[in-house]
């Protein structure tokens, strides 16, 4: 399947890129390839394929969970910090509580 320049420019411009006609002609090259390679994945015939989380039935050896001693110390950890309370690390909320 080929994309051209204009849907290539389309797409660029729904995502509010600037693209100069070189990129446009490398993108549109380029994204035909790949989808030139996902169809050849898809005549493969494999939709009846059970997917693989492993190649092999074992799991990768899982190594031991266990606590050990920091090589720095937690004043030094915390010099590195932009903003520290001197115990913890201080970062911006991520998730806002509201108040139901």
């Amino acid at each position: 399947m080929a994309i051209d320049k204009d849907t290539v420019r389309h797409v660029a411009l729904l995502a509010r890129l600037e693209l100069s006609e070189e990129e446009l002609e490398r993108y549109a090259r380029e994204l035909s390839a790949v989808l030139d390679y996902v169809t050849q994945l898809r005549d493969l015939g494999l939709a009846e394929e059970e997917p693989l989380a492993y190649v092999n039935d074992a799991f990768p050896p899982a190594r031991e969970d266990r606590a050990r001693p920091s090589p720095i110390s937690r004043a030094e950890a915390l010099s590195q910090a932009p903003a520290s309370d001197g115990t913890y690390f201080l970062v911006p909320p991520v998730v806002e509580y509201l108040e139901p």
